[in-house]
């Protein structure tokens, strides 16, 4: 089996999402039947897929636990086919409803390609919009983690022309209260302290280079101190991730995409993991995308995945405690 060879009960069963069959997902969750996991895996993705793959790289699939969804056509390493975009879908709903209805403790997503979903006619925005639009949950948090960085975003697939506008206090309060309570439940902080970005180049400036900071951020950051939160900021972006800022820090809030992903893709890029807060679920992912360049040579590195397997078991373990 991909996980040690105990038969316990006691192990969780986590479901990993082979993702887009073109990339390299597929040949990625190869890799986990050659490390001992304190889990059982199970991989979602088509059998002879994976298998052909397999034999493609000189490998086996022996020890992988794979639950079998098949290909709606056969797919090529690096050749996207609009058709199995129902596929990639099909692997998410599966695990999902297995981490609903308690077959599986957590759900760990390979890679998917967004535009081949979008070419098929299905609005999709990305992994996090999709599982909070399937679970019914109003708000998440997307947040990656890597290099001793754990980065969440106020806001996260929008042009920067809209993101003024989506940092409401309203949507702020909500995502520091997701961000703080996880920290918490999924991480074991008992007493998380948060950086929180500004938004404007040197936070505002004192109103000159924006009033976001005056208007918005410190009067939530003041409410939620005064409940027994720890929250410092808003802090200029630019400083905020130098290491005498970050010591002693347990989160990072960014107010959009770039302003924080950027950092951290740069200190993490092969090792990063994205997490998604406030799911009635554990859902942990890669932090890299399909690398078609790369699919069916055998030179992708699964360390991203490992990390977010990993993730995935420790919160699944800290949740039945």
């Amino acid at each position: 089996m991909s996980s040690i060879d105990l038969k316990s009960a006691d192990l969780p069963v986590i479901a990993v999402t082979s993702g887009e069959p073109a990339g390299i997902g597929p040949e990625l969750c190869l890799a986990l039947a050659e490390r001992r996991f304190p889990a059982r895996l199970v991989v979602l993705g088509d059998r002879q897929l994976i298998e052909e793959r397999a034999r493609r790289l000189g490998r086996s699939t022996a020890g992988l636990d794979i639950l079998h969804v098949p290909l709606h056509t056969p797919s090529q390493p690096g050749k996207l086919d609009v058709r199995n975009a129902g596929y990639v879908l099909a692997l998410l709903d599966r695990a999902l409803a297995g981490c609903v209805s308690g077959e599986y403790a957590a759900l760990v997503t390979g890679p998917l390609h967004k535009g081949i979903i979008n070419d098929a006619g299905v609005p999709f925005t990305g992994h996090t919009e999709y599982l909070a639009a399937k679970t019914h949950t109003p708000r998440v948090v997307m947040m990656l983690a890597g290099a001793g960085l754990r980065v969440a975003l106020a806001t996260t697939h929008l042009p920067l022309k809209d993101v003024s506008a989506a940092i409401t206090p309203t949507e702020l309060e909500t995502t520091l209260r997701i961000l703080h309570a996880d920290l918490r439940t999924k991480f074991g902080i008992e007493r998380p302290r948060i950086l929180v970005a500004g938004l404007n180049p040197h936070a505002g400036e004192g109103g000159y280079l924006g009033r976001e900071e005056i208007e918005v951020i410190e009067p939530v950051l003041a409410k939620l101190r005064a409940e027994g939160m720890e929250l410092i900021g808003p802090l200029p972006a630019d400083t905020l991730f130098t290491k005498n800022v970050l010591a002693g820090s347990h989160a990072q809030l960014a107010m959009y995409h770039d302003q924080g992903l950027a950092v951290l893709k740069y200190a993490a890029f092969d090792a990063g993991i994205n997490v998604t807060l406030g799911l009635p679920i554990i859902r942990t992912s890669v932090d890299h995308g399909t690398a078609f360049d790369l699919a069916g040579t055998g030179k992708a590195s699964p360390t991203s995945l490992f990390a977010a397997v990993d993730a995935a078991i420790d919160m699944a373990q800290r949740r039945k405690q």
